[in-house]
């Protein structure tokens, strides 16, 4: 079995099969990827369009770099405390770290985040953009910069939506899977900032499934792609937008995308 691409066989994992499915990684980088039975290509290079692993169909994908590597990042770095209270509270740092974010109210500190702490793929494709805190005071608390660096990251996904949009893909809603997907914190942001119904999905190693399903097919268990997807993936709740979530974080977009 030939198999797949990290992404291209967690298209499969998350029932990315048909056009109008689209599903949004958080692992150390992030991803939006959009299903397409027609070629859709950017002249200019800011998205990549691939073969996907479905027959006679691509993909279009838009990556950052430094997505969960941004948090893991902060959490080296700055939050020491948390990696203490965790072990002894028996929880990930993560869940404590969420918790501290979401006490900001949105767009409150004015704090803005800029992912780019190995350069970025897309849409910049610019190896030498470098990872930026904008607007810090006196008041700026270690919660508000935990809060921009998520919102950091999911602008910086936005980009690349913004990117398959202009050339045809039409959303509406997007699976999550990757380990950023288990913050509730995140996949808000995610919803209200790239503006789709996020389907949470009942396995969140959507790569490793994929390829599990691709053999299944070729051993020929299933008859199609779509079909074993059809059948294995479940969508187990969905984050809606939130129409004046979705307003406030459109200004600070329009702001994050005159940064670079």
């Amino acid at each position: 079995v030939g198999g797949a691409g990290d992404n291209a066989a967690a298209a499969v994992g998350t029932g990315v099969v048909k056009d109008g499915k689209a599903f949004t990684t958080i692992g150390t980088s992030g991803v939006v990827f959009a299903h397409t039975s027609s070629m859709a290509m950017d002249a200019k290079g800011r998205v990549h369009t691939c073969c996907a692993a479905v027959p006679n169909s691509w993909h279009v994908m838009g990556v950052t770099q430094g997505a969960g590597l941004s948090l893991k990042w902060f959490r080296d770095n700055f939050c020491a405390a948390e990696k203490q209270t965790a072990s002894l509270m028996g929880v990930d740092e993560y869940y404590l770290m969420d918790k501290e974010a979401e006490q900001v109210p949105v767009g409150a500190n004015r704090l803005l985040y800029l992912p780019y702490l190995m350069g970025e793929r897309s849409p910049h494709n610019d190896p030498n953009a470098r990872g930026t805190f904008i607007g810090m005071t006196m008041d700026t608390t270690r919660a508000d910069m935990t809060q921009a660096v998520l919102e950091g990251v999911a602008f910086a996904l936005r980009d690349s939506l913004e990117v398959a949009k202009s050339l045809g893909i039409h959303l509406e809603r997007t699976k999550i899977c990757g380990g950023g997907a288990k913050s509730p914190l995140w996949k808000k942001m995610i919803a209200n900032i790239l503006n789709l119904k996020v389907d949470v999905i009942e396995s969140e190693e959507g790569p490793a499934m994929g390829g599990a399903m691709l053999a299944a097919v070729a051993c020929g268990e299933y008859a199609s792609v779509e079909e074993i997807a059809e059948k294995f993936v479940k969508v187990t709740g969905t984050v809606e937008p939130e129409p004046e979530l979705v307003a406030k974080y459109e200004d600070r977009y329009q702001k994050f995308r005159q940064i670079y």
